[in-house]
C-alpha cells in the first residue's frame, strides 16, 4: 500500500479529519439551484488549516452533480482567467464561436480584450449570463471557487462578487465559494459593492480534535498493516496540534518509518518521525509565512516567543520599549498576515503551530 498521507498545499488527504459535514449546506445548494445560500459560502482559517484543501473537495461535489467548475487562485487580473474559462465552457457546450482567448482585462468597466474581432468582443457579465442561461437549459449550473483572496487587489474581487449578485438576481444557477485568511474576509465584506457576501454561508476552519486525528491515524494504519501501539499513536496525533498540515506531515513520516523497519513503529521511529514533520514544517509554513514580514515585525513576534502562552499587549510594549499606539499597529498587520490570531480581550497567541519554538530556536 502506498503512503496514503499527502503533506503538499491542497494536495487532498486520506480522510477530512475534523471536516465531516461542512460542506452540507453547499452540496444541498447544488440540488436546489440558483439562489440556495449553501451556493455562496465563505471559507476562512489560518495558514496551513485546509482551506485549500476544502475548496477542492467543493469542487468534487460540485463535479458529482454534473456542475461546471472553474477554478482559480486570487492573483492579479484572475478574473481575465475567470472569463477566458467561460468563453471555453461556452465553446465546450457547442453552437458558439470558434475557440477563443483573453488577452487584457479592465478592472475599471468589466472590459474584456479577446483575440475575437471587435464585433465578436464581449464584456464580463455577458459571457457569464449566455454560459450561465446554457448550463441553465442544461439542468446544471457554474461554481466558481477563489482562493487566497487576501493575495489580490480588493477592486477585482468587489467587481466579481457584483457580477455573481447581478447573475443570483436574475436566477442563474451560480455558485461562489472564496477562501482566505480570516481578517482579509473580515475587510472585504465592509467594502462597498461586496458587502452582500455578509449573507455568505461561513465556514471557520479550526484545528481538529485529537481524538479524531487518532482515529483516523489508527484506521489508516490499520489498514496499512503497520503495527503500533495505541499510545504511540497518540503521541503523534498530539504532536500534530490537531493541525492539518501536521496531520499529513506526521502521516507521511510515520508511513516512512515504518517502511523502514519492517511495518512496526517503535517509540524511536516515531519520535523520529515527529522531528521530521515539525522540521518540514518549519521549512514550508513557518519560514515562508516569515520571509516577507519587516524586520519591526519579526520584533514583535520575538517577543511574544517569550511567553509560554497568550500575550498582552502590555507585555510586549514592555519587551519592545514601545507605546500602546505601536503595539497596536504591528498586532493590527501581524493578525491580517496570519501569523498571530486574537485569544481574548487584549491578547494575541501564534496562529502557526511551530513558529513560537521556531523564534526561540532562531533567537
Amino acid at each position: 500500500m502506498l503512503n496514503p498521507f499527502k503533506p503538499t498545499a491542497g494536495a487532498t488527504p486520506p480522510a477530512l479529519v475534523g471536516r465531516a459535514g461542512l460542506l452540507d449546506e453547499f452540496d444541498y445548494g447544488l440540488q436546489q439551484g440558483s439562489g440556495a445560500p449553501g451556493l455562496l459560502t465563505i471559507i476562512t482559517g489560518s495558514r496551513g488549516i485546509g482551506k485549500t484543501v476544502m475548496l477542492s473537495e467543493a469542487e468534487s461535489i460540485a463535479r458529482e452533480h454534473g456542475w461546471a467548475v472553474i477554478s482559480r487562485t486570487a492573483t492579479p487580473g484572475f478574473l481575465a482567467g475567470i472569463g477566458d474559462d467561460m468563453l471555453r465552457l461556452l465553446d465546450e457546450l457547442g453552437d458558439g464561436p470558434p475557440s477563443r482567448k483573453i488577452t487584457a482585462f479592465s478592472a475599471a468597466g468589466f472590459g474584456l480584450t479577446t483575440q475575437l474581432p471587435p464585433e465578436r468582443a464581449n464584456d464580463w457579465r455577458r459571457i457569464g449570463s449566455e454560459l450561465l442561461r446554457r448550463l441553465a437549459e442544461k439542468g446544471t449550473g457554474l461554481v466558481m471557487t477563489i482562493d487566497e483572496i487576501h493575495a489580490v487587489d480588493r477592486t477585482e474581487i468587489s467587481q466579481l462578487a457584483a457580477d455573481v449578485q447581478h447573475f443570483i438576481r436574475e436566477g442563474l444557477p451560480v455558485g461562489l465559494i472564496f477562501a482566505g485568511l480570516p481578517s482579509a474576509v473580515s475587510d472585504l465584506l465592509n467594502e462597498g459593492v461586496a458587502t452582500f457576501l455578509r449573507r455568505a454561508d461561513r465556514i471557520n476552519l479550526h484545528e481538529a480534535a485529537i481524538a479524531e486525528v487518532t482515529a483516523s491515524y489508527s484506521e489508516l494504519f490499520t489498514q496499512g498493516g503497520i503495527d503500533v501501539s495505541p499510545v504511540l499513536i497518540s503521541k503523534a496525533a498530539e504532536a500534530t496540534e490537531g493541525y492539518p498540515f501536521l496531520i499529513q506531515l506526521v502521516g507521511y513520516y510515520l508511513w516512512l518509518e515504518a517502511g523502514r523497519a519492517g511495518w512496526a513503529l517503535d517509540e524511536a521511529s516515531v519520535e523520529r518521525a515527529i522531528v521530521a514533520a515539525e522540521r518540514r514544517n518549519s521549512l514550508v509554513v513557518v519560514e515562508s509565512a516569515l520571509s516577507d514580514i519587516s524586520d519591526k515585525d519579526r520584533e514583535f513576534l520575538e517577543a511574544m516567543s517569550t511567553q509560554d502562552g497568550p500575550s498582552a499587549a502590555g507585555q510586549i510594549g514592555g519587551i519592545l520599549k514601545a507605546k500602546p499606539n505601536v503595539v497596536s499597529k504591528y498586532r493590527k498587520r501581524l493578525i491580517a498576515a496570519g501569523l498571530i490570531e486574537s485569544a481574548g480581550y487584549g491578547k494575541v497567541d501564534f496562529a502557526i503551530p511551530g513558529l513560537r519554538q521556531y523564534l526561540r530556536d532562531q533567537g
